[in-house]
């Protein structure tokens, strides 16, 4: 049986947004769609899952669909889901959220805790209808990234379209003295040369995606902006999280909260295996 990408709704503007974006997700994957409404309170259950279902039924490509309504805590039962999923995929604000946030609540704390891939659809209408023709991927330092990149390139493989691979790194500002730890000499002795990690990241993946159209992109300065500037004109920016040893679910670091409040595109979160 295929595991099914699963949306979750709740009868906002964003997570009817989120449901057209999965719909062309699931036929390219060839996934069945599974639609997902939990809330202890709110709009009428039954009608927000019946006007998403008509919704998946009126698209011009037909997906196998299946709906569910429970009572439950929303991102309780989404991270539930997300652990026999494809990918849990989220409109970028719902109900109930403050005014002036830019990122609902409930999609900040899924892509956090999720064990799948987390989208999180966000953005002007063509960056969701794939005009750009074009997914980027954040690659970090270490081994952060390889789960990413892997989605990266299928994501990119079944829309026929070029992959940007960024890595941002920053050159240290002023005079520096070295510390007097010879641990520190070993560190630095290891640390390689920017454009070596964004090779070194990819070439897994290039081997098994050998047609790949793929741009590399070495900047210096901020993560944050670097990313920002390439899914400026992107359909689909993809970045990593990884688990820290000591902390319950993924920790989402500073650069991918920047990037899931401020991208202008849809967002996937992929977690570190």
């Amino acid at each position: 049986m295929t595991i099914p990408l699963v949306v979750g709704v709740d009868g906002s503007e964003a997570s009817l947004e989120a449901v057209d974006w999965a719909v062309g997700e699931a036929f390219r994957h060839d996934v069945p769609l599974h639609l997902l409404h939990a809330a202890t309170r709110g709009p009428e259950p039954s009608d927000v899952i019946d006007a998403a279902a008509d919704r998946v039924r009126s698209a011009a490509r037909p997906v196998p669909l299946s709906t569910e309504v429970v009572q439950a805590d929303a991102v309780d039962a989404l991270v539930d889901t997300g652990r026999n999923a494809f990918a849990l995929v989220l409109g970028s604000r719902g109900f109930g959220n403050l005014a002036g946030m830019l990122l609902g609540s409930v999609s900040l704390a899924v892509a956090a805790r999720a064990d799948c891939p987390v989208v999180v659809v966000r953005g002007a209408a063509e960056h969701r209808d794939g005009r750009y023709g074009s997914v980027v991927v954040g690659v970090e330092e270490g081994e952060g990234s390889g789960t990413a990149v892997q989605f990266a390139f299928r994501e990119a493989d079944v829309r026929h379209c070029r992959l940007v691979a960024v890595h941002a790194w920053s050159a240290p500002f002023g005079p520096f003295t070295p510390p007097q730890d010879p641990s520190w000499y070993a560190l630095e002795a290891r640390r390689r040369p920017p454009a070596q990690v964004l090779d070194d990241a990819l070439r897994d993946a290039s081997e098994r995606y050998r047609d790949a159209s793929v741009s590399r992109r070495v900047v210096e300065g901020p993560a944050r902006q670097a990313l920002l500037d390439a899914a400026s004109e992107a359909d689909l920016l993809v970045v990593g999280a990884r688990r820290r040893q000591g902390h319950l679910g993924l920790q989402l670091g500073l650069i991918n909260h920047a990037v899931l409040h401020h991208a202008p595109c849809p967002i996937a979160v992929v977690p570190r295996i």
